[in-house]
């Protein structure tokens, strides 16, 4: 993939960002163009090298400027740093700013939920150490992730060592909290703390035990406050050692110093049950947090367990076992029943059944011969085969997926960099109204007027929880990726994930996605003058060099009839028409309707026969030797099984369902009808597809585009939502936004079902988060004392902030249970 960045001179508002846009994406090659209004750049992504004067001319003929910036021809690669420390989304946002800072550094994504980071950069322009010591500035630790890296953590995963280190910290503080509350009682209720023995309610050890939770398991709120204070900034750890702190602090000064406070106008009243119980709930939600937070990350451990550590290399006639990482390209592998196939590669001997469940979400193996490609991780059920090995280590498919897994569960959502905005400012405006709070009560409040600010002050401290934004949506997202991994869709990133629940028009690219792509010749109709084999004989012979499969039909179909073929001369290509070439000095054409018109031979006597092969749903090929007609050959693509129910989901889910074809009106009409599609585009060509996609969108659409091929690029590249079918090309697939792993396009609905389920979690999550604080920061500075008589008291504001974030993670659980559309 090559990035190439431009300035562009002469933009004023987002119609010329737009139309920079449009120009520039139409040029071949281009897979997609970012156009920046404020920078005034363009970033432009094509597969291939980028030709510069063709951007340059179309945004010249758009009528403005362009000229290729100083990162010419860099290419990009994609950094991942697992990072510790982050609580909040205000640590989202520090990290986010500090990295973006670095010259080279083109996208920075920080995901709360996952504890890692997602960092773009042209290759070899910011070192890994650079990165790693910006976010250890912003107060956190850093540590690059690569393969080994991730197979340790499969194996210690850090999510559960700590969830384990906050276990054992929230038992012993609540050991300790519980022996002063006990002490407490005489202090807070004195009829009821008669039972209480003096030396436990003793305010000496009351404050010598609170001290040990305040500064042993409460350790970590101080730890994590300074590193973010030290660089200017503020975060969830801020405002729960702030409220403690000040209870513990007042407590602790009330019972060194009581006869100097009380004269001073301070009244006695001690915090240490406030303080404990508090830091106690709080370490009790980051527990339920944390264990939460490992159950909707268990993706990449899973798909990290199927991968085989052995291989049995063929070496002559000998069988030796290896560590999988020795594995060699070209290698020959033996695999028994039973076993895990090691790397992806070809059969070359033998036959079985394949479970690749893991791969397509399907449960049905697969059947295995010679020249059929088997996949790293799957598990061979019953032959003996023997593979040779084409993909090893990080080029096999398993590592591949992992990869798009774990990028896109790092990824964030446009709703996200929203929600981030908003938390960035939230800590500084709960600290001001927390202090407002204090003020506005300690003049106007009832007796004892400085307890009851204080009250509130803690309390307003410590209701407030960012926490519950930042974990809303990249929890959602990576349960949704998750599932869709499980079900054999492999989403690339959050916006994808995001993008996909909107679409209400799905485009279906015929050849390979709705019929089977491996279409058979079905007949032979010479003209006068020609016999049915020579006829055959000279289409095969000019369809020998083609790849497309009709061609490949009319070989294969001529192969069973053991027909001798010829090698043609001066053959050549016509795109959407056909070709041609010589043999034997006669000048063969084999191509549609249009290419005989465009060569003026007469078909005439034949045109009724052709429509009537093209309502039958077969593709009529007309041949032409030396300019005369001489007859027709009809092959017909099968539709594939599930496509009908395919459709029938997607009918079901109120979407409108187009096909695209190069096929001839009465073939595509043909097919569309045995599939149930009521609109259908025919006779696209390869290149025009993507123009076809801009006039739906041109109708106020949302598309979403499914095909296969090389020639679905672009449409893939131009739909809102790309859905590329796993069984085509690699091409086709990185151009998607959404991979299939099988040809199975029923899993379309299954995709735009799981995202409208992701994005309805996330909503649901956001909307308990920003209710939540809306709602209860109020409550804890006091608005409902003055008419109901009502004051949250700080240990229920602790167990009310520990809930919020845990209950965002359990909604967010429940997206485990989604169960894939039913085959119909």
């Amino acid at each position: 993939m090559q990035k190439q960045e431009f300035n562009i001179k002469g933009m004023t508002c987002a119609s010329c960002v737009n139309r920079v846009e449009k120009v520039v994406s139409r040029i071949e090659g281009v897979s997609s163009v970012h156009v920046n209004l404020a920078t005034s750049k363009a970033m432009v992504t094509a597969e291939e090298e980028i030709n510069q004067d063709a951007v340059q001319k179309a945004v010249e003929k758009a009528g403005f400027e362009a000229e290729p910036a100083d990162n010419i021809d860099k290419q990009t690669e994609n950094l991942q740093f697992k990072i510790e420390g982050m609580s909040c989304a205000s640590c989202v946002n520090r990290i986010e700013k500090m990295i973006s800072k670095k010259d080279g550094v083109q996208a920075v994504s920080v995901n709360l939920a996952a504890g890692q980071a997602q960092v773009e950069t042209y290759k070899g322009a910011v070192p890994a150490g650079e990165i790693e010591k910006s976010i250890e500035k912003a107060g956190f630790s850093a540590s690059l992730v690569n393969t080994k890296v991730q197979e340790k953590e499969a194996k210690n995963d850090p999510q559960e060592e700590e969830a384990s280190h906050l276990k054992k910290s929230f038992l012993w503080s609540a050991v300790v909290t519980t022996i002063v509350l006990i002490g407490s009682i005489p202090h807070m209720m004195h009829e009821w703390g008669n039972w209480v023995p003096a030396w436990l309610s003793s305010p000496f050890l009351l404050l010598i035990l609170t001290t040990y939770v305040q500064l042993g398991p409460g350790w970590r709120f101080y730890h994590n406050s300074y590193k973010v204070l030290k660089h200017g900034s503020a975060d969830m750890n801020v405002l729960v050692a702030m409220g403690t702190t000040s209870a513990w602090l007042y407590s602790g000064a009330m019972t060194l110093f009581p006869d100097t406070l009380t004269a001073a106008g301070f009244p006695y009243q001690l915090y240490y049950d406030v303080t404990t119980v508090i830091t106690t709930l709080i370490l009790l939600g980051r527990y339920f947090e944390a264990k939460a937070k490992g159950k909707t990350s268990t993706a990449i451990r899973k798909l990290m367990n199927m991968q085989a550590k052995t291989a049995r290399i063929v070496r002559g006639n000998e069988e030796m076992e290896v560590p999988v990482e020795e594995v060699q390209v070209g290698d020959l592998i033996s695999v028994q029943p039973g076993e895990r196939v090691p790397v992806d590669g070809f059969v070359t001997r033998g036959a079985s059944s394949i479970d690749e469940s893991m791969l397509t979400g399907e449960s049905l193996p697969v059947e295995k011969r010679e020249g059929d490609e088997v996949i790293g991780a799957t598990i061979n059920q019953t032959g003996h085969f023997t593979f040779k090995a084409t993909k090893i280590g990080k080029e096999t498919a398993l590592s591949q997926i992992i990869k798009m897994v774990n990028e896109a569960q790092g990824s964030k959502a446009p709703i996200q960099r929203v929600v981030d905005v908003v938390s960035a400012y939230f800590v500084p405006a709960v600290v001001l109204i927390a202090f407002l709070t204090f003020v506005i009560w300690f003049f106007a409040g009832p007796e004892p007027t400085f307890i009851f600010a204080l009250t509130t002050f803690i309390a307003v401290l410590i209701i407030a929880c960012p926490c519950a934004l930042g974990l809303a949506t990249p929890t959602a997202i990576m349960v949704g990726t998750e599932k869709g991994a499980d079900n054999g869709i492999l989403i690339k990133d959050a916006e994808s994930l995001e993008r996909v629940h909107k679409v209400d028009v799905v485009v279906l690219d015929k050849t390979g996605t709705i019929t089977e792509g491996k279409p058979k010749l079905t007949d032979v109709l010479p003209a006068k003058g020609f016999d049915g084999d020579t006829l055959l004989t000279q289409a095969a012979s000019v369809e020998k060099g083609s790849e497309h499969p009709l061609g490949k039909a009319i070989v294969e179909g001529a192969k069973e009839k053991k027909l001798s073929l010829q090698d043609p001369d001066h053959f050549q290509a016509l795109v959407g028409r056909g070709l041609e070439a010589n043999l034997n000095s006669n000048k063969v054409l084999v191509g549609n309707e249009k290419l005989m018109k465009e060569r003026t031979i007469d078909i005439s006597d034949y045109s009724e026969q052709a429509a009537e092969l093209a309502e039958q749903g077969k593709t009529p090929m007309y041949v032409a030797v030396n300019g005369t007609f001489a007859g027709l050959v009809a092959v017909a693509d099968t539709l594939k099984e599930n496509a009908a129910s395919a459709v029938r989901s997607l009918h079901q889910m109120n979407l409108e369902v187009v096909m695209l074809t190069g096929d001839n009106e009465k073939t595509a009409k043909a097919i569309a009808k045995e599939a149930g599609i009521t609109r259908f585009i025919g006779e696209v060509l390869p290149e025009d597809k993507a123009a076809e996609i801009k006039k739906l969108q041109g109708e106020g659409k949302k598309v979403a585009m499914v095909g296969d091929g090389i020639n679905d690029a672009p449409a893939l590249a131009q739909a809102d939502v790309g859905i590329a079918i796993g069984t085509g090309t690699d091409v086709a697939m990185e151009t998607a936004s959404i991979t299939l792993m099988q040809g199975n396009i029923e899993k379309v609905a299954t995709s735009i079902k799981l995202s409208k389920a992701t994005m309805r979690m996330i909503w649901q999550n956001l909307g308990w988060a920003f209710g939540y604080n809306i709602l209860l920061i109020p409550v804890a500075a006091g608005l409902l004392y003055p008419p109901a008589g009502i004051l949250l008291n700080p240990m229920l504001a602790g167990a009310a902030m520990a809930f919020s974030s845990v209950s965002v993670l359990l909604n967010t659980l429940r997206l485990r249970r989604f169960k894939a559309v039913p085959s119909r």
